[in-house]
């Protein structure tokens, strides 16, 4: 068992807010663990003095010791101290790992810590629903696999080349996904900052009907289920039995956070038969080639200054009105640069998935080398 196979099995220390000072002692916590890697976290590292450490009698750790967040995600996740250069304690829902270095070695435990074996059996441990968590005795209680140290160094030798070679064709295909991203961002911004002949500049409220008014927000409890997308700030929420609305709009983002974080579009247009509560605003227009053109417009530039609120932003329907559009006034030349536009989104989303799909077979890749190493397959 875990515990019994450490030198040092502890628990880190209870730290107050009040015993905390801007220098000294730097705590450690469980956002610098990683799965298997110590987040350093420098610009957010607190400390305690050195009359604090003695008053409340703290645990030292030091390079080379494990640490072990008893907290998700995922509870029983693991790192390596590194020399950080400074004096170390660790936070109370951390376990201090010390091994007998005669028996086990930390580089080899805290692989094992990433494969689906440990975080299986450390599941089964976990108390708590909404947040499980694990207890330092029933951390103790899990079982993990001892070879000989020869042994041990060869799996970590092996499993260490391959990581290397894994990272960097991860960080290879993060930086292809972020530069296809760049390139369509870049191009969009050229486009409408590039205006040739024949632009001019109008708003919302002049190049499309406002269809705000005829929106009816239903309540979760009070929606009977059906086969018509029921569409909120961000898309599709649910769907329902019935619909209010029929053919092509664009659908404009009215509040929540994602205004301003644009981790998801803010407009995008809509087709069918659906219904639309009060988060999104409905815009109707005549031509499909002006609405898509507004809606690769609106999702090129910041809202910022036209938003409202921070605990909950919200774009009125003034705030949306106001913003200029700049736009091609031949319907002819908006369909061209909509569809160009088109054709290169299409592409980057295609490389995107290839990009994701690369990230998800390395993923796999990790998980299956672990699993290898610690049944003897490796």
């Amino acid at each position: 068992m875990l515990g019994e196979a450490c030198e040092v099995f502890a628990d880190g220390d209870w730290v107050e807010s009040k015993d905390q000072s801007p220098e000294g002692i730097r705590l450690i916590q469980t956002g610098n663990v990683g799965e298997g890697v110590f987040k350093d976290r420098a610009e957010k590292a607190r400390y305690i003095s050195e009359a604090t450490f003695k008053r409340l009698r703290c645990t030292e750790i030091f390079e080379g010791d494990c640490l072990i967040s008893r907290l998700p995600d995922p509870a029983g996740r693991s790192c390596i101290l590194p020399d950080t250069g400074e004096r170390m304690i660790t936070a109370v829902d951390c376990t201090i790992i010390r091994f007998n270095p005669k028996h086990l070695i930390p580089e080899f435990f805290n692989y094992y810590t990433q494969s689906r074996d440990y975080l299986k059996n450390i599941d089964s441990e976990t108390t708590g629903t909404t947040r499980k968590r694990i207890s330092r005795s029933k951390l103790g209680e899990v079982q993990i696999p001892v070879p000989p140290l020869p042994e041990q160094q060869r799996i970590v030798g092996i499993l260490d080349e391959a990581f290397e070679g894994i990272a960097t064709a991860k960080a290879n295909a993060e930086k292809n996904l972020q530069n296809a991203r760049a390139l369509f961002e870049s191009h969009l911004q050229s486009v409408f900052s590039e205006r040739g002949e024949g632009w001019v500049e109008t708003t919302v409220d002049q190049i499309s009907t406002n269809l705000d008014s005829k929106r009816i927000p239903i309540t979760k409890s009070d929606r009977k289920t059906g086969e018509y997308p029921y569409y909120g700030a961000s898309g599709i929420v649910d769907h329902v039995a019935d619909y209010i609305f029929e053919g092509d709009t664009l659908l404009v983002s009215e509040d929540g956070a994602n205004l301003l974080m644009r981790s998801t579009p803010i407009a995008f247009s809509v087709t069918g038969k659906y219904w639309v509560n009060n988060h999104a605003h409905i815009l109707k227009f005549e031509k499909m080639a002006t609405q898509r053109f507004v809606e690769f417009y609106l999702e090129s530039i910041k809202l910022d200054e036209y938003i409202r609120g921070a605990a909950q932003p919200k774009l009125t329907q003034t705030a949306l009105n106001s913003i200029p559009i700049p736009i091609p006034k031949s319907v002819e030349d908006q369909g061209k640069i909509v569809e160009s536009l088109e054709s290169l989104q299409d592409e980057t989303q295609h490389l995107a998935t290839l990009y994701q799909r690369k990230l998800a077979a390395l993923a796999a890749l990790k998980k299956s080398l672990l699993h290898q190493a610690f049944t003897g397959e490796l």
